[in-house]
């Protein structure tokens, strides 16, 4: 009888198969290696715009900034440099902290997003030369 874990175990290591090589395989020709590269800050870039949007939209209805204004803060806090209007409204201030606190995970997410190709491209050339 297949273990639930095994079942997700399996699903996973066929999901990867299609992502990146096994340490056993080749190392990938840099055609590949660039096109992984380009995928993983497209998608990167996707995880910004969604959550700037989400930032925009949030600070206009819930902070009665303006669209300008709106677009400006969430920028700020997305990017980590902070808060740049005053929100006054308690709803404001309520998605501010929530949306500060969300910007840091993503920030730190699209990070190891963009720097995932490298890393394993480093570590499996690593391994190639231990084997």
């Amino acid at each position: 009888m297949i273990s639930y874990i095994q079942v997700v175990t399996n699903y996973l290591i066929s999901i990867s198969l299609y992502m990146y090589e096994h340490k056993k395989m080749p190392l990938a020709p840099m055609k590949v290696f660039y096109k992984r590269v380009l995928k993983n800050i497209l998608l990167s870039s996707a995880i910004i715009f969604i959550c700037l949007m989400i930032g925009i939209l949030g600070y206009h209805y819930s902070a009665n900034i303006s669209w300008l204004d709106s677009f400006h803060n969430a920028s700020m806090i997305l990017s980590g440099m902070g808060p740049v209007v005053e929100v006054n409204t308690v709803a404001g201030k309520w998605f501010s902290s929530l949306y500060a606190l969300f910007s840091g995970v993503v920030f730190i997410t699209n990070i190891g997003i963009i720097l995932a190709p490298v890393a394993h491209r480093l570590f499996h050339r690593l391994h190639l030369e231990q084997g």
